[in-house]
């Protein structure tokens, strides 16, 4: 009823408030340490799960880049969508090419933007090799970058079992793992930024990945 009514800042204000809300009827808490930058940003975070476009968008909301088929999922993929997702078809490396150049637009126009560069979700516990591709759009128009480091933890792991969105798990399978967890808790911790220019993509990933990397070691060095 909103939505259609709604500007652009205002349709985002509400992709927040029911991300939170969403996450507070699953039983999650939401944490974060640090501060995200201010003005044209790209977010690169680890993907652990189908929760992390929700726990940043509760802390935060900003525009993602995602898969085509999470369009399809059922409220989840209609939130993304009403928040200005850009979906990609991972198995086209020529798609990648076309949301370069939208996210770079975005990104030109004072937008924040935030990718997920490994293309699939880990356990958490480590992160993936990054694809570069996405970074360009950094890169051509030399906006900050952003590290963010997401970690879920319940009441007897500091690396949850129940969050992950890994192998051949179905969504359904997900959210009764989800429910059924121990005050489960999303951890968003934004990393300090990489201001521009950047000399090149690849580089760039490997900045921003070294960066989740040792956020990550260090959490599990505290909680044993």
């Amino acid at each position: 009823v909103v939505f259609p009514f709604a500007s652009g800042p205002r349709r985002m204000v509400h992709v927040g408030r029911f991300s939170a809300r969403m996450l507070s009827a699953l039983g999650l808490t939401v944490r974060t340490s640090g501060e995200m930058g201010t003005g044209s940003t790209l977010l690169v975070a680890n993907h652990v799960s189908w929760l992390d476009i929700l726990a940043i968008n509760a802390v935060q909301p900003v525009r993602f880049v995602s898969k085509a088929d999470v369009r399809g999922w059922p409220l989840v993929g209609w939130i993304v969508a009403c928040g200005g997702t850009l979906f990609i078809e991972r198995e086209r490396r020529s798609d990648a090419m076309r949301v370069v150049h939208q996210v770079a637009e975005a990104l030109s126009s004072g937008a924040q933007i935030a990718i997920f560069p490994e293309g699939t979700t880990s356990d958490g516990r480590d992160v993936l090799p990054f694809h570069a591709s996405l970074l360009q759009a950094a890169v051509t128009t030399g906006v900050s970058t952003q590290p963010v480091m997401l970690r879920f933890s319940d009441a007897s792991e500091p690396f949850s079992l129940a969050a992950p969105y890994i192998g051949d798990m179905t969504l359904m399978q997900s959210l009764w793992s989800v429910a059924n967890a121990r005050r489960l808790t999303a951890h968003v911790n934004f990393l300090p930024p990489l201001n521009g220019p950047h000399a090149d993509r690849r580089s760039l990933g490997e900045q921003l990945r070294g960066g989740i990397v040792q956020a990550l070691i260090e959490a599990q060095e505290r909680h044993g």
